[in-house]
């Protein structure tokens, strides 16, 4: 996919980093930034959840992103990825900041789901120019533009010395607000959690509670554009592929590289259940 060079101070969404500390004169994406500032969560955590931690950071990342809020995470193993999944499976948007190159998915373990992400109306971006291999000192940097995009940082399950707690440093230096699921007081990966709650941090056990503390009431998300959810993967990309603006039907049966039978079968079931309707010629949108 092209990859977009960008400033964000030009770029209504990412002016909200130009204030942070080092903020980065560019911004190297691909797939698709929201056009105007949207209600955005970072959710950040282990890359070893335990049961629980995957539990609880798929089900605030899915109804968060049903609620209308872009997720934003690092695509990382762990806890990134399973927030970057919930919102996909919302049919909402997530947005993956790298310590490397956008032109390479790292790690590539997540390939797979750094291609959804784009095909769904995401975006995958990063300071650093294509070509650039990833670094401790990088994932470090790269936390506070995870932040830095976020209204609030949230995190789901961390260990008491966790590079979790590097991300909420960076968030109450920008003056974000962080939240944290409770966690088990006799489980060590909920040790860093925990001690963030003695520490002031807000206690979050909904999308509710994210929601009241950014004021954010149901009226004001009514706004933000929302994709219809579709049953099954291949519909939630093609719902996607139709919200980015394709619009021909053999184009987006190219894209994705399917079959024609799988994918008349696959709109046709769109159309009947009213996520979509024909424009003629093949040509469709979403209703």
């Amino acid at each position: 996919m092209k990859i977009n060079r960008i400033s964000p101070l030009k770029h209504n969404y990412l002016q909200i980093i130009g204030t942070i500390a080092k903020a980065p004169e560019k911004l190297y994406f691909i797939g698709e930034l929201p056009k105007e500032r949207t209600t955005t969560v970072a959710i950040v955590g282990t890359r070893k959840p335990t049961a629980y931690g995957k539990e609880v950071t798929y089900k605030i990342a899915y109804d968060l992103a049903k609620r209308g809020v872009v997720i934003v995470s690092g695509l990382a193993l762990g806890v990134d990825a399973i927030a970057h999944k919930a919102a996909l499976d919302a049919g909402g948007t997530t947005i993956a900041v790298l310590a490397n190159g956008v032109d390479t998915v790292y790690p590539a373990s997540n390939k797979q789901l750094a291609d959804r992400i784009l095909s769904s109306g995401g975006a995958i971006l990063s300071e650093y120019p294509p070509g650039t291999s990833p670094r401790d000192y990088q994932f470090l940097a790269r936390n506070r533009i995870v932040s830095g995009l976020s209204e609030m940082v949230l995190v789901t399950e961390a260990a008491a010395r966790s590079g979790t707690l590097a991300t909420v440093a960076h968030a109450l230096d920008q003056g974000k607000e962080v939240g944290v699921i409770p966690g088990n007081i006799n489980s060590p990966m909920s040790a860093g959690c925990n001690s963030l709650l003695k520490q002031g941090a807000h206690a979050i056990c909904s999308e509710d509670d994210v929601l009241s503390i950014l004021n954010i009431e149901n009226n004001d998300l009514e706004s933000q554009i929302v994709l219809p959810l579709g049953s099954n993967e291949l519909e939630n990309k093609i719902i996607g592929l139709i919200n980015n603006g394709m619009r021909d039907g053999e184009e987006i049966r190219i894209e994705l590289k399917i079959a024609s039978s799988e994918f008349h079968q696959t709109i046709s079931m769109l159309e009947i259940n009213g996520v979509v309707r024909p424009l003629g010629n093949d040509k469709w949108t979403l209703s």
